[in-house]
């Protein structure tokens, strides 16, 4: 039976369940414009290594010398990359991630490395065991140093497990979907890709002249370009991850006032008891003092 002791308790339980997850949500949406600000910011250089590659690909096409060979990725084996998280509170957004990964690898069975404990405990517990388990950065900060440690790690693949095709899948924001996974291949480079860059237009009136190898620059610009490509997603999934985590703080701050409308009432209801009872206490014993005198 609740006293107005466990009421009174309950009520300030409630209001410092609030507070936590005011902040929370202040912290999430001030995350989100953080990670939305670093892939943009990161726009420009994505751009430049774009201008790199047509360059180097309209050169070569003017030199008479045949495209670059890039394996198809059609055979040898092939890498996974699942981004998730280290930290909890953010709805299904592991879950989300998760199933995609999973059915990703229904057909194939590929080197799977994963960014997030939470992601990576998952897939264990699904059956597949991740290769390699990186953290998360905890901020902008963070990204160069776990961009690195993937390209090593990819590196790593390519030269034990003859990698030759990489995927990577994370989550991202669209619309009003706070986490859609979303999966692009990062290695080899698509032909597509190359096709495009190939017929675009060069923006001024003559190609920049460069004195470096041609196999030894494509190979910098794809190396350059696979790091803008792990820093954008990263950009996004942790944008993904905080938006979710402010939907579900949004969620649990109106089922907090719902419950703080309960406890008030039934706290005003116990204090009304209470009185009517203690005032029936003290006619009763007046009532039985003067039946005595």
């Amino acid at each position: 039976m609740e006293t107005l002791e466990t009421l009174s308790d309950a009520l300030r339980t409630a209001k410092d369940i609030q507070s936590i997850v005011r902040t929370m949500k202040t912290l999430s949406a001030v995350s989100i414009h953080q990670y939305e600000q670093a892939e943009e910011a990161l726009g420009d250089y994505a751009h430049t290594i774009d201008l790199g590659l047509t360059a180097l690909l309209q050169q070569r096409r003017a030199l008479g010398m045949a495209p670059p060979e890039l394996n198809g990725g059609q055979s040898g084996a092939r890498a996974l990359i699942v981004i998730g998280s280290d930290r909890g509170l953010c709805g299904q957004y592991n879950e989300v991630i998760s199933r995609r990964a999973i059915e990703a690898m229904s057909e194939t069975d590929p080197v799977l490395g994963v960014l997030g404990v939470r992601a990576a405990a998952r897939l264990e517990a699904a059956g597949h065991t991740p290769d390699k388990i990186l953290g998360v950065p905890g901020s902008v900060d963070g990204f160069d140093a776990t961009v690195q440690s993937v390209i090593i790690t990819i590196d790593q693949w390519q030269e034990t497990d003859r990698v030759q095709r990489v995927d990577l899948l994370h989550n991202c924001r669209k619309a009003h979907n706070t986490a859609q996974p979303v999966m692009r291949q990062v290695l080899p480079i698509p032909p597509e890709y190359l096709a495009r860059r190939t017929g675009a237009t060069w923006p001024a009136r003559g190609l920049p002249f460069f004195r470096m190898d041609h196999d030894a620059l494509m190979s910098w610009l794809i190396r350059e370009r696979l790091f803008v490509m792990l820093y954008r997603a990263l950009a996004e999934a942790l944008a993904s991850e905080h938006a979710t985590r402010l939907a579900a703080m949004q969620n649990a701050a109106r089922n907090l006032e719902e419950r703080q409308d309960d406890l008030n009432t039934a706290f005003r209801q116990k204090r009304q008891e209470t009185i009517t009872r203690e005032l029936l206490d003290l006619v009763a014993g007046y009532e039985t003092a003067q039946s005595e005198r």
